[in-house]
């Protein structure tokens, strides 16, 4: 029998073991989602600490309740390990682990890389290996395939390599791993066929596409649209600040027309690790072909804008007040990158932060679900109580994350000057003077 019927058999029985590598919000709701599809699942994590919870049935993903994790740890169904040599014995590898960009825009692959080398070590004929972390179109077929083939595997053969985008959205309540459509490239048929097979387990719709490069593309052009889009309203913002015109009245009419328009919104910059980081994956492969990515370079630097026309929002409401930013207390409400998660990757918040503390100002900041934030020096800051007085005491009061915690009256009710950079308090009335982006 062929391995790769070996594989299907043992994917079709739940015979086969399943490796995660990168137990973070891709990679632990993907390792459930297997394990209550009756596999036995080993996720890999390097940060022992993590390892640790996992293995004691806690959960440190809002996205995955502990009370969902703790019944297959206890079933010794779902285990967590350091070791790669725990591994030796999976039939089928899924890699998600970071894919940073370097300073100079370039994408950081050291992640995959390891995770790569380290695979290679302990694989076997008949194994399967898929990367699911974001990456540059031809990642699979150039870095994976490569030193696995060097191992003496024969890829579509004796081994099976694939790459199928991660699609999760954090916070998502309604599309999650299970229902979340998944794209799957093989380097070969076979490759994309057993790929196919085992993602059919946990997900409810599978789309193969031709190839890994095709796969990783899709990824790319998905947030390169949004990225796109979200620099088109920007730009519309500050073009209607010029004009005197309010940008989301703009939006909100235009978006009553029934086809060929879909709205997007302003907003103080893009956060989170996809759709400031993704595109210049694109960005960066395209300049290796001697090709410039002109509308991802563009969006970027309107992007890339945004806290500074935040910043300078504030200081010209605070100068309005006959106040200057240096010596003033400013009140940032929200630092995660979207509402209602504690994530802080790549959040304007940040960088609207540091800009007005380098302007002199006292900033402070409150959020309900991210307890202390790493500033660009190192320097930790605590989030504030939240009251009336932590309000009334600001200079001025910015929101950057439209948390659904908040009680927009109340911050309307006890604020001086509102700079609000998500139009969250357009329909409340009160004595704070607002000003929109």
């Amino acid at each position: 029998m062929s391995h790769k019927q070996t594989l299907l058999d043992r994917i079709a029985n739940r015979e086969a073991a399943i490796g995660i590598i990168g137990m973070g919000y891709v990679g632990l709701p993907l390792a459930v989602e297997f394990a209550k599809a009756g596999f036995r699942v080993i996720g890999l994590d390097v940060i022992q600490e993590k390892v640790d919870i996992l293995n004691s049935g806690e959960s440190y993903i809002a996205d995955i309740p502990t009370s969902q994790l703790k019944p297959l740890v206890e079933a010794g169904t779902l285990s967590a390990t350091t070791d790669y040599a725990d591994l030796s014995t999976i039939d089928a590898i899924s890699i998600c682990v970071p894919t940073p960009l370097r300073k100079t825009k370039d994408p950081d692959m050291s992640y995959v890389i390891s995770a790569v080398e380290q695979i290679a070590e302990i694989a076997h004929a008949g194994m399967l290996v898929v990367l699911e972390s974001t990456t540059y179109p031809g990642t699979t077929e150039e870095l994976i395939a490569p030193r696995l083939a060097e191992k003496g595997f024969t890829v579509g053969e004796d081994i099976f390599v694939a790459f199928s985008p991660e699609r999760i959205d954090p916070g998502n309540k309604v599309y999650m791993v299970r229902n979340t459509p998944k794209v799957v490239g093989g380097i070969t048929d076979h490759c994309s066929e057993v790929t196919a097979e085992l993602y059919h387990t946990a997900v409810d719709t599978v789309v193969p596409v031709s190839s890994p490069t095709t796969a990783e593309m899709v990824k790319l052009l998905e947030n390169t649209f949004r990225a796109v889009n979200i620099g088109l309203v920007n730009e519309l913002a500050l073009m209607c600040d010029k004009l005197g015109v309010d940008a989301w009245e703009v939006i909100e009419a235009a978006a009553t027309k029934p086809f060929g328009f879909m709205p997007f919104y302003p907003g103080p910059g893009l956060g989170g690790h996809c759709i400031p980081i993704d595109p210049h994956y694109l960005s960066w492969k395209l300049k290796t072909l001697n090709y410039t990515a002109r509308f991802i370079e563009l969006a970027s630097e309107v992007n890339t804008s945004m806290p500074i026309y935040v910043a300078d929002k504030v200081a010209d409401g605070l100068n309005d007040d006959a106040k200057s930013v240096r010596g003033s207390r400013i009140l940032v409400l929200g630092v995660a990158y979207k509402p209602n998660v504690d994530d802080v990757r790549e959040s304007p918040a940040l960088d609207v932060i540091g800009l007005l503390r380098n302007k002199g100002a006292d900033v402070v900041y409150h959020d309900p679900h991210v307890s202390q934030i790493r500033l660009e020096e190192g320097e930790m800051l605590q989030t504030c109580d939240y009251s009336a007085e932590l309000l009334q005491d600001a200079d001025c009061v910015v929101i950057i994350t439209n948390h659904r915690d908040y009680d927009w009256q109340h911050v309307v009710d006890n604020s001086k000057l509102i700079v609000d950079t998500r139009h969250v308090t357009q329909e409340f009335s009160g004595d704070a003077r607002i000003v929109t982006i």
